[in-house]
C-alpha cells in the first residue's frame, strides 16, 4: 500500500509537465496562427485598397469626370496597381496550407485560339499498375491544361537565285527568270518585314529609332534612316488605295469630322510648326447602314478655314462636327444647301460639366440631366433602322428638346450675361438647329464621338513618337494609319492585312481593282495564308 501511495506523486508530476509542455506547443500553434492570420489580413487589407483605388481610377476614366481624364494615363496607373494586386495574391497564395487560394480567381484568363499551333506534353505516372491488386489499370479520362507560349521573333533571310542558261551552240543565247518586282529596288526588305516595321510605328506606337535598337539586339544593324526610307515607299504604294478610301467616304451621306495638332520638324526656322491632321469617319453601324465603318486623315500645315473646305469640296451631305467656324464657312459658301452641319451634344454638356465642377450651379447640373435622358434614348434605339430611330426620338426624346429649349432661355434671363453659365447657355441655343437636327433624321448621332476615338490613336502615337519629321512625313502618316485604324475598325489583323495587299501592289495589282484591297473587301492571298 505504501509503495503504491509513493507512485502517485511521481505520476501527477509527469502528468503536470505533459499538459505544460501540451501547453506549451499549443502556445506555439496560436502564435504561428495568429502571425499567419495577421499576415494574411494585412495582404487582405492591401489588396482591398489597391482595388478600392482601381475602382476611384475605372471611375475617373468612364465616369462623369472623363472629360478631365488621361487615360494613357489612367491605364499606365491601373497596370501598376494591377502589378500589385497580383504580387499580394501570390503572398497570400503562398502563406495557405499547400499552397491553395483562399478565394477563386476572378482574373479572365481569355480564350486561347483554335488556330494556333500546340505543342502536347503528356505526363504518364511513375507506374501504371494498379496500387491495390497489381494488375494493369487502363485510360478513364485525362486532365487537359493550355498554357500560352511564345516562341521570340525570328529573323530569315529569303535568297532568290535566277540561273543563267546558254546554248552550246548558241553562244550568244541566254536564258533567265526576270527578277521579281521588290517593294524597295534594291533593297534587303520584304513586304513582311516593312509591314511590321509601319505597323510598330504606327499601330504599337514605336518610334523607328527604338525598332532599330530592337533589330540590333538580334544582330541586325539597321539605321533608323533606312527604316525610314522603307516607310516611305510602303506609304507611296499605299497612296493609292488611301485615296481610293478616301474617297468612298467622303461619297457617303453622313460622316464625322475632326481635327488634331501634329508636331512637325520646321528646318528653316529651326523648331517645330503645329500641322494638323484632320480625320473624316463614317460609322453606320448604329442605324444598320450598309457602308462598313472608315477613317481618313489628311494632313495640312495649318488650321486654317481654307483646309477642311478644300478637303470636302467634293463632300454633299450631313457632316457631324464640332463648333469649329470653318465648317460653318464650308456651309455658308455651299448655299444650294449640299452640306448641312450637325453639331455635337457631348462639346455642350462639357460647357456645363466645367460649371457644375466649378460652382457646384444647380442650373448646370439640371442641364447635364436634361441631356442625359436624351442619352438614355439613344442607347435604347442604337442599333435600329434609321427609319425606327426617327421614329423613336419622334415620340420620346422630340418633347425633351422641346421642353429644354425654353427653359435654357429661361435660365438666361435669370443669370449674370458674362458669367461662364450664359456662355455655355448661348452656345447651346446659337447651334440649336444643328443640335436638334438629329430628331428628324435617324442617321445622324447625337455626338461625334465616333471620330474622337478614331482621333485618339493619333495622339498616343504623337505622344510616344514626338513629332513628324516634315510635311512628307506627316503625309505619310496620314495614310498609313488610315488604313491601320480602318483595318481595325473591320475586325482585320493589320500586319496580315498590310503585308499581303504590299505584296499584292508590288506584283502589279491592277488600279482598277483598287477597292478589292480595301480592309472589308481584303481577303488574304493564298501565299499569305500559308505564310
Amino acid at each position: 500500500m505504501t509503495e503504491g501511495f509513493t507512485d502517485k506523486p511521481d505520476q501527477a508530476a509527469a502528468l503536470r509537465r505533459l499538459l505544460a509542455e501540451r501547453d506549451e506547443e499549443l502556445g506555439v500553434l496560436r502564435a504561428e496562427r495568429d502571425g499567419l492570420r495577421a499576415r494574411s489580413d494585412a495582404r487582405q487589407a492591401e489588396i482591398d485598397k489597391l482595388r478600392f483605388l482601381i475602382r476611384q481610377l475605372q471611375r475617373a476614366l468612364y465616369g462623369r469626370r472623363s472629360e478631365k481624364s488621361d487615360p494613357e494615363q489612367l491605364q499606365l496607373g491601373l497596370e501598376d496597381l494591377e502589378q500589385s494586386i497580383a504580387m499580394a495574391e501570390a503572398a497570400t497564395q503562398a502563406a495557405q496550407p499547400g499552397g491553395r487560394p483562399a478565394l477563386t480567381s476572378r482574373r479572365n484568363r481569355g480564350n486561347l485560339p483554335k488556330d494556333l499551333p500546340r505543342e502536347e506534353i503528356v505526363i504518364e505516372p511513375e507506374s501504371k499498375a494498379c496500387p491495390c491488386c497489381g494488375g494493369a489499370m487502363h485510360i478513364i479520362g485525362e486532365d487537359v491544361a493550355e498554357q500560352l507560349d511564345i516562341v521570340p521573333a525570328q529573323f530569315k533571310v529569303i535568297v532568290t537565285r535566277r540561273p543563267r542558261y546558254g546554248c552550246r551552240a548558241c553562244e550568244g543565247a541566254v536564258v533567265q527568270a526576270p527578277a521579281p518586282n521588290r517593294p524597295i529596288d534594291g533593297g534587303m526588305a520584304t513586304e513582311a518585314l516593312i509591314a511590321h516595321v509601319i505597323v510598330s510605328k504606327y499601330a504599337d506606337h514605336c518610334p523607328l529609332y527604338r525598332q532599330a535598337q530592337i533589330f540590333a539586339r538580334h544582330g541586325i544593324d539597321l539605321d533608323r534612316s533606312t527604316l525610314a526610307q522603307w516607310v516611305g515607299r510602303a506609304a507611296w504604294w499605299l497612296d493609292l488605295l488611301y485615296q481610293r478610301l478616301l474617297d468612298g467616304i467622303l461619297a457617303s451621306p453622313v460622316i464625322f469630322s475632326d481635327d488634331t495638332p501634329l508636331p512637325v520638324l520646321d528646318p528653316g526656322r529651326g523648331r517645330t510648326k503645329t500641322g494638323r491632321l484632320w480625320g473624316y469617319g463614317r460609322d453606320e453601324r448604329p442605324w444598320r447602314g450598309g457602308a462598313p465603318p472608315a477613317i481618313a486623315y489628311v494632313y495640312s500645315q495649318g488650321r486654317s478655314h481654307q483646309y477642311p473646305l478644300q478637303q470636302l469640296n467634293r463632300f454633299n451631305g450631313v457632316l457631324q462636327v464640332d463648333a469649329y467656324q470653318a465648317y460653318d464657312r464650308l456651309v455658308a459658301e455651299r448655299r444650294d444647301g449640299s452640306v448641312v452641319l450637325a453639331h455635337c451634344w457631348a462639346h455642350s454638356r462639357r460647357k456645363f460639366y466645367e460649371v457644375e465642377q466649378a460652382t457646384r450651379s444647380p442650373i448646370a447640373t439640371e442641364a447635364i440631366r436634361h441631356i442625359a435622358e436624351l442619352y438614355a434614348v439613344e442607347a435604347e434605339i442604337r442599333g435600329l433602322t434609321a427609319e425606327a430611330r426617327r421614329a423613336g426620338r419622334h415620340e420620346r426624346s422630340r418633347p425633351m428638346v422641346e421642353a429644354f429649349k425654353p427653359w435654357l432661355e429661361e435660365q438666361l434671363r435669370r443669370i449674370p450675361g458674362r458669367g461662364s453659365l450664359a456662355e455655355a447657355i448661348r452656345y447651346m441655343l446659337s447651334r440649336w438647329h444643328s443640335l436638334t437636327l438629329f430628331l428628324d433624321d435617324g442617321r445622324v448621332e447625337l455626338d461625334t464621338n465616333a471620330i474622337e476615338r478614331a482621333i485618339r490613336p493619333i495622339t498616343l502615337g504623337r505622344k510616344n513618337a514626338l513629332f513628324a519629321g516634315s510635311d512628307g512625313g506627316a503625309r505619310s502618316w496620314a495614310i498609313i494609319a488610315s488604313l491601320i485604324q480602318t483595318a481595325k475598325l473591320n475586325q482585320v489583323e493589320p500586319f496580315a492585312y498590310l503585308r499581303d495587299v504590299l505584296q499584292q501592289l508590288v506584283a502589279g495589282h491592277t488600279v482598277n481593282r483598287l477597292d478589292e484591297l480595301l480592309p472589308w473587301n481584303w481577303k488574304p492571298a493564298p501565299a499569305a495564308i500559308a505564310a
